[in-house]
């Protein structure tokens, strides 16, 4: 396709202009020839055109009209492109206009990056009606918590109507049981209108096994390479081009036809692509195009475990150019220090000392022997800014990819429920909830699928089991197929009832108020913090700053108390909070610290935050 050609609407599959005549475009470019099958009408003639493309401009399709693509005059297959899946993947296409809805959001501004406080969440359950709904009842909810980005994990259509999301099989059809393209715009739109930014959560590094019909329109896969998943997605190979445009256009609808705020691109280490523009490259030019041409911001948040900068330099630096990524070390290091046992990947990390250096350096290992991974790896991220890392205690995969989905309140004490959260807000990077946490929920989330395939939901339930096998868990794993797992997953909202829940919930909102309320906790300013851990104590002291204002903070993870060096009194400092007081439920009645000579004394389990009162 011509540079730029892709800005101003979705050229891919079928969309309706200005005078509601369908434009067709289908990429086949080997086929002999290419019909779209109306289920009620006629078959409609592609005509050939450059670079593989099938094309028609046509009066004969119509908004809502199923379909599906006839190719070499034999096989009905659905539409790559498609918009909607309302029959499932293995059934009839919709056409759907997405030019019909009506915006109202115009006076929208998309927050600076830094200032973003994330929640994630999956749409089938985090509401009991499990749609975008659902999500939009419980805005408000957010918006007293104190969040102003939700991300959505994916939206993709696949199979049946339980799913992670990441075995989406037609990235530009929105999940048709969650409520399809108009509520998922509906969402967005409602979201602007108080105050909230949307990420979708995108999957570009491979596409779900069932109803995955890719290969028979042309080369979406190559051997080249293998991923996880099997064979990588063409970026690189013979015929990479069409496949290129495809993923950069589904990248350009969901910013512009959705108003989406930022995506989240799933595990981009694992695509693979040795082209001389990297595909993320590609992206990002196309990107910096439509927010030039439509005055909008958005941003491009990758999850990458390389621990290699260029994802964030810039592309006249030979970099990715994306606007941030997910740390896993920085959860990885809270973990172990916190007492989870040092099994599995876990086990390149010392606590403590490693959660200091996540702190002052992102990523933990930046060039060190990775005894897990039997190498050197990763290297360090001088000059990225504190707004470039997305940071949390929990998250989908954290959470989920446990045998039993168990959340933190099922694993710590309610002390260190507290002090993993303050551990995340106090960082000079960006904060990101998973859903439920903020109130203490006690219902694992689990991995689930809804496949029709018998096999396929084999393989599912035996790979899970070998996954977990470094863990050495104990017990059955649930099975991913069965509707108890997805309904054991959902939130339980009538928890904010219980006095106990709503404790937990107003201390996430002091700690996110304070955030915001001090410029030196949230100025992203890697260079304005100092780190000492003190590790036969299991304690750490992170000091923030920002002109005058000066914040010290004390994370005492033992189960006892500690005394570390004081270097100034207590007295020059107004303490912000103190985890274990009474009102967050703890047992202190007084500020949780007293001093004794050069002496701090801290409460177990527990974090302090001051700020100096002479500053």
């Amino acid at each position: 396709m011509r540079e730029n050609a892709y800005l101003n609407q979705r050229r891919v599959g079928i969309n309706f202009n200005s005078s509601q005549l369908a434009e067709v475009c289908l990429w086949a470019p080997q086929a002999k020839s290419v019909e779209v099958a109306l289920e009620s009408g006629p078959e409609i003639n592609l005509k050939q055109s450059a670079g593989g493309y099938w094309t028609a401009t046509t009066d004969q399709i119509q908004p809502n009209d199923l379909y599906k693509i006839k190719l070499d005059g034999q096989k009905t297959l659905p539409d790559p492109a498609s918009l909607g899946q309302p029959k499932g993947v293995h059934e009839a296409s919709l056409a759907i206009d997405l030019k019909a809805f009506e915006w109202t959001d115009s006076t929208w501004q998309n927050p600076s990056l830094n200032d973003y406080i994330l929640y994630e969440l999956h749409t089938g359950t985090f509401s009991a009606q499990g749609t975008f709904d659902g999500i939009e009842r419980h805005l408000d909810h957010l918006i007293e918590l104190g969040v102003n980005a939700i991300e959505i994990m994916p939206v993709a259509q696949f199979p049946g109507d339980r799913n992670w999301g990441y075995d989406g099989v037609f990235p530009f059809a929105v999940q048709h049981s969650y409520g399809g393209a108009e509520k998922l715009q509906s969402l967005v739109n409602a979201c602007h209108a108080k105050g909230i930014a949307v990420i979708l959560d995108v999957v570009y590094n491979h596409v779900g096994p069932e109803g995955n019909y890719f290969a028979e329109f042309g080369s979406y896969f190559t051997d080249k390479y293998h991923t996880p998943w099997g064979q990588a997605v063409n970026f690189d190979d013979e015929y990479c081009d069409g496949v290129r445009d495809y993923f950069i256009e589904n990248v350009l609808m969901w910013f512009r036809d959705f108003h989406i705020d930022a995506l989240r691109m799933d595990a981009v280490h694992a695509i693979k692509d040795l082209s001389a523009e990297h595909i993320l490259q590609s992206i990002r030019k196309q990107v910096d195009a439509l927010m030039e041409a439509t005055g909008s911001k958005h941003y491009l948040i990758v999850e990458c475990d390389l621990n290699d900068p260029r994802f964030l330099d810039s592309t006249d630096k030979n970099g990715f150019g994306m606007d941030a990524q997910w740390v896993d070390e920085f959860h990885h290091a809270l973990r172990i220090t916190a007492g989870e046992p040092a099994t599995g990947y876990y086990s390149d990390f010392q606590g403590i000392r490693h959660l200091e250096k996540a702190y002052r350096d992102a990523y933990v290992y930046d060039g060190q022997y990775s005894e897990h991974r039997k190498k050197n790896f990763g290297r360090g991220a001088e000059g990225q800014g504190g707004s470039k890392f997305i940071v949390f205690s929990q998250n989908h995969d954290q959470v989920g990819n446990r045998m039993l989905g168990e959340r933190s309140a099922a694993l710590y004490s309610f002390e260190m429920q507290k002090v993993l959260a303050g551990a995340v807000m106090i960082s000079p990077y960006l904060p990101m909830l998973f859903m439920g946490e903020e109130y203490g929920e006690t219902n694992p989330f689990l991995y689930f699928v809804s496949h029709t395939d018998a096999e396929l939901n084999k393989m599912v339930r035996d790979g899970r089991k070998a996954e977990f096998a470094a863990f050495h868990a104990e017990g059955e794993a649930p099975d991913p197929d069965a509707i108890e797992t997805f309904n054991q997953s959902k939130l339980q909202w009538a928890l904010l009832d219980d006095p106990k829940h709503q404790t937990i919930f107003s201390y996430y909102k002091e700690l996110i108020a304070l955030r915001k309320a001090h410029p030196a906790l949230s100025n992203g300013d890697r260079n304005h913090l100092t780190a000492i851990s003190y590790p036969d104590k299991n304690t750490l002291v992170l000091k923030r700053w920002e002109q005058r204002q000066q914040i010290v903070c004390i994370l005492n993870f033992s189960k006892e108390k500690q005394a570390i060096p004081a270097e100034d009194s207590i007295h020059n400092w107004e303490l912000l909070l103190c985890s274990a007081d009474e009102k967050w439920g703890g047992p202190c009645t007084k500020d949780g610290a007293c001093q004794t000579g050069n002496k701090l004394i801290i409460q177990p389990e527990s974090i302090l935050i001051y700020t100096r009162k002479d500053a």
